[in-house]
């Protein structure tokens, strides 16, 4: 008989903290691909799967987007309905834009980490780089699957995208810093806010949401990237979650204080530029995804599963 993984795949039972705050819980691979190394880079040779849904995932696919990694590592999406088992691929969820897992025919996620490690503990998540020739997951850990892709593959792709560089050696230190408060008040802040299980954790993590939106308002003001003058994994890693704020996290997380399009110009200018100017982001963004994902797999949340119609649009012109 097989073991019961549900405490790792279903989100409805995920456990707050005692006070009723959300803590998430750290990635589990972490190796990276490197010449000499046990994952060297090759063509071909890695698969990543994702979600257009999580903003974690949506990292990687702007950066392999940027670096022109589209021929080098495949990607697989999964269906944006994540139930009891977890992300579920098109063979048992055929959403639009879902695929099925084309490598081993996974039902889910889960199988893969299963695959790679039957007693492994952890929780089933996106995104996932896959080494094929090992059938083994290299890493599970956006943040350094978008270093690896920005450096790690420039000996294949042509010379003009081996170029581009989102963390250049002069602005490491700042973009360092700025990532690291921009995950706990923004990035993580978000579901802190709408996972909480009390009034009381709630407000603790809904102000300091707010209080960073309104330090990177203030950072923005007459700049077009967040980090010195060019686009950075800052404006990557910031970017996934400002895309999503009006159309989930101001309603489905409780993030209601302000919104973006009307009390954030400069975000919302920032936001708009990348997105209708630089096909990576907007190609990486797929809203339906986005708005069914939340609202659909969070039924602690939003029982209904009822999915709303606006914001109207998605996002806003230039």
């Amino acid at each position: 008989m097989s073991r019961d993984v549900s405490g790792q795949s279903d989100i409805n039972k995920m456990k707050t903290e005692p006070d009723g705050s959300f803590k998430r819980a750290a990635s589990s691979y972490r190796n990276f691909i490197q010449k000499g190394g046990q994952f060297p880079p090759e063509k071909d040779r890695y698969h990543l799967y994702v979600s257009y849904a999580c903003p974690w995932a949506t990292r990687t696919l702007i950066t392999r987007k940027l670096k022109g990694l589209d021929e080098i590592i495949p990607i697989t999406v999964v269906s944006p309905r994540m139930g009891e088992h977890g992300w579920p691929f098109a063979s048992v969820d055929q959403y639009p834009a879902a695929e099925v897992d084309p490598l081993y025919g996974s039902e889910h996620v889960k199988d893969l980490y299963l695959r790679a490690e039957p007693n492994y503990a952890g929780r089933f998540t996106v995104p996932v780089l896959w080494d094929k020739k090992n059938q083994t997951i290299v890493n599970n850990e956006s943040s350094e699957i978008i270093r690896i892709f920005n450096t790690e593959f420039n000996d294949l792709i042509p010379a003009d995208k081996a170029k581009i560089d989102i963390y250049p050696e002069e602005l490491r230190e700042e973009i360092d810093s700025v990532n690291e408060w921009v995950y706990n008040a923004i990035n993580s802040g978000v579901y802190k806010a709408g996972f909480a299980s009390t009034a009381e954790a709630y407000e603790a993590a809904v102000y300091p949401v707010f209080e960073a939106l309104d330090k990177i308002e203030k950072i923005l003001e007459g700049k077009k990237f967040f980090v010195g003058n060019q686009l950075t994994e800052a404006d990557v890693r910031l970017w996934v979650t400002i895309v999503r704020f009006d159309p989930v996290y101001l309603r489905h997380f409780k993030c209601n204080i302000r919104d973006i399009r009307h009390g954030y110009p400069n975000i919302n200018r920032w936001m708009k530029e990348l997105y209708w100017k630089n096909p990576a982001f907007k190609d990486s963004t797929n809203f339906d995804h986005i708005k069914t994902h939340y609202f659909w797999s969070h039924p602690f949340v939003n029982p209904q599963r009822i999915v709303p119609v606006g914001p109207i649009p998605h996002i806003e012109p230039l």
